[in-house]
């Protein structure tokens, strides 16, 4: 035993090993368990630290390194999550939101350090730490539809007010600390800081465009240009005596109207958020001293304050915000929620903060314990606040009015572009949209695709060549047996989903209808595939069908014309459902099928009361100018298990997914979908759109 632990001691690439290995198993397991991901992290860095087993080293050369890449990722990934054209949208409010819920925990933590012996820099450093906040509970109000929220709008803005605001407070604090400090150079430095800021976020922003159209579809080189952009602006940071991880946020700022919600933003998010960000956490645990912190009474005193501390000032600046602006109680109270957790710019600046000696181990350790509180409390609080919040009744008018006019006739013909590759799904995938252009009036595009490596031989390509014709002639036979135009196209690519993307724009499409085959690969979770990169980058919705019989096989035994119920799950009632229940009228009407709208009412949001979600579904049928005879249920419980138990019932499930930002299972459906398609057997269609609000 002692020569194994010798050697995970000595060998820089045990402690890699380990590392893959705890990012792999932990966070799973901790879902499993209803247990935060970050927690199992931190865990597994005091276990393995130098006060338990002493496997790993925060010193070390190796953990230094993936230290810093995981710090300089989780400020890239701050950046690149703030919704630049929110901000715009309500900028003034959200400035005015954003400085004051800085100014506030910043009073308050000085206070608080003040109190506890802290030096006045170190003070002041401790405030600035608690000025920032998050945007983990997002997802949270996103799911509930009330993103469209004002109130929502604006605490989403005032996150770059409160994240700059810290990372400023830090670099002088530093500077501060490292001596030799005078007026004028603090004038420097705020003359370097703001130089440097404008060079990154336009330079970085215009040379970004023109590469990404340069490159055209090469996801490669322009995700290899986002690593380098985030390097060299913390590089930069460096040169003019600012904190790297400053760097690293700009660059996020700076590259997000660029990469905006396509492919290279998910892949970016993802290779951070399954590696170097979990690393990060690790590191961040084996610097914890747990026995240490327990057995000290001070330490423990020092967390709870910290936290009261927090909890209270981000409260006063919430409620003066609602005097403010008029805002009501719920909402004031989801804004106070959803600034409360503390977790990127937080520990990042504690970190760097412990690093030069401004802040003690107890200080370190009580901020995890305030980011592990908070990151608690902040999704609970908020899911029951933003239950509910009202929307813009122009916003919700313009979203449904959109989706309405598939239903008008159209000036040009409406169009289905149909990618075809496998002929054991063509049959069923052709039928759905020959069904849905024939409601519409419209046509049909059949898609084939030929793969073209460099170096191909002629005879290679022909016999592909044939392969796709084959294919084609086949879509319309059976288009045209539905009475449908058919207007087939081959492409000849070296890439299936630019292929789609590219044919989408050349034709207009109005809609793309595909085939998904389950892909669980490890190159599949790493570099995606087609489905997952089409979702997330075509300019139209996508319809992603997994048909079984009897809604799938050869016409001469299954068919479409089987299905006769069709299950369609409101998750919220936004101006983005109001469109989902319009497509939905019209896929049922293309199927001649009844629908059944169903709402789950989360049992742990601790709402039981159906009635408020009676009046908006019957609101949302009316906006949407469904036909009386639309059933609608509403149930309490578990979202997942309600919809897993009502599926069997119905012969077609229709889900409504938007593009996540990190595809973790693979696909770039949103995480409710990708666990009810597990749970769900039947013929399932995903109807796909860009994430708003």
């Amino acid at each position: 035993m002692e020569p194994l632990l010798a050697l995970f001691r000595e060998e820089p690439i045990s402690s890699v090993v380990l590392l893959l290995a705890i990012t792999l198993v932990l966070p799973p397991l901790c879902d499993r368990l209803r247990l935060p991901g970050v927690l199992g992290l931190l865990a597994a860095g005091v276990v393995l630290g130098p006060q338990s087993l002493g496997l790993l080293s925060a010193e070390s050369p190796i953990m230094a390194l993936l230290a810093d890449v995981g710090l300089l990722y989780l400020m890239f990934v701050a950046g690149i999550e703030i919704d630049l054209a929110q901000l715009r949208q309500v900028k003034y409010r959200s400035m005015g939101f954003g400085a004051l819920t800085f100014i506030c925990p910043l009073a308050a933590g000085m206070v608080l350090g003040r109190a506890f012996g802290f030096g006045w820099n170190s003070a002041v450093l401790l405030g600035s730490l608690l000025a920032s906040h998050s945007l983990m509970t997002y997802p949270i109000v996103r799911r509930l539809g009330v993103v469209a929220n004002e109130a929502v709008t604006v605490t989403i803005g005032a996150t770059i007010c409160t994240d700059i605001g810290a990372l400023v407070v830090l670099a002088i604090c530093l500077g501060v600390n490292g001596g030799d400090f005078s007026g004028p150079k603090l004038l420097w430095l705020l003359f370097s800081l703001a130089v440097y800021t404008l060079v990154v976020l336009v330079g970085i922003d215009r040379i970004g465009r023109d590469f990404f159209r340069r490159s055209g579809g090469d996801e490669g080189n322009q995700f290899l240009f986002v690593l380098l952009a985030v390097f060299l602006a913390a590089l930069g940071a460096q040169l003019i005596g600012v904190e790297k991880i400053v760097g690293a946020f700009l660059s996020g700022l700076a590259v997000n109207d660029v990469i905006r919600d396509g492919p290279v933003k998910e892949k970016v998010v993802f290779v951070g958020s399954v590696l170097f960000i979990p690393i990060f956490f690790v590191t961040i645990g084996l610097r914890m001293d747990l026995s240490a912190f327990l057995s000290s009474g001070s330490a423990i005193v020092l967390a709870i304050a910290i936290v009261l501390t927090l909890m209270g000032s981000k409260f006063l600046a919430a409620l003066l915000a609602q005097l403010s602006f008029g805002y009501s109680l719920r909402e004031m109270l989801t804004m106070w929620s959803m600034s409360i957790p503390q977790v990127a710019t937080t520990l990042a600046a504690t970190l760097v903060g412990n690093r030069a000696g401004m802040l003690s181990d107890d200080v370190l350790n009580s901020v995890v314990v305030m980011m592990l509180v908070t990151a608690t409390l902040g999704p609970l609080i908020v899911s029951r606040a933003a239950l509910g919040l009202p929307l813009p009744p122009a916003l919700l008018r313009s979203e449904t009015d959109a989706a309405l006019s598939l239903r008008q006739p159209r000036a040009d013909r409406f169009t289905v572009l149909v990618p075809i590759q496998n002929p054991a799904t063509e049959s069923a995938l052709i039928e759905l949209a020959a069904r849905l252009a024939q409601q519409q009036k419209g046509e049909i595009v059949p898609l084939a695709i030929t793969l073209a490596r460099p170096g191909m031989s002629h005879p290679q390509l022909a016999q592909a060549l044939d392969q796709s014709e084959a294919l084609l002639a086949e879509a319309e036979a059976l288009g045209e047996g539905f009475g449908v135009p058919v207007r087939s196209r081959l492409r000849v690519d070296d890439q299936v989903p630019l292929a789609i993307y590219r044919a989408s724009q050349e034709q207009r499409a109005d809609l793309i209808v595909m085939g998904w085959g389950e892909t669980t690969s490890l190159r599949a979770r790493l570099l995606g595939n087609v489905v997952d990169s089409v979702f997330g980058a075509a300019p139209c919705p996508v319809m992603v069908a997994r048909l079984v019989p009897p809604l799938a096989g050869s016409l001469a035994n299954s068919s479409l014309a089987n299905c006769r119920r069709i299950l369609v799950p409101i998750e919220n009632f936004s101006g983005r459902s109001g469109r989902m229940a319009v497509f939905a009228q019209l896929l049922g009407s293309a199927l001649g099928a009844e629908l059944t709208l169903f709402h789950v009412l989360p049992a742990k949001l601790g709402e039981t009361d159906p009635r408020w979600a009676e009046a908006e579904m019957a609101d949302l049928v009316a906006r949407s100018q469904l036909p009386p005879e639309v059933a609608v249920r509403i149930v309490v419980g578990e979202v997942v298990e309600a919809i897993a138990q009502a599926a069997p019932a119905f012969d077609l499930v229709l889900f409504h997914s938007q593009r996540q930002q990190a595809a973790a299972e693979g696909f770039s459906f949103s995480s409710l979908t990708s666990q009810l398609l597990v749970q769900v057997k039947g013929s399932v269609i995903i109807l796909g759109e860009a994430a708003q609000g």
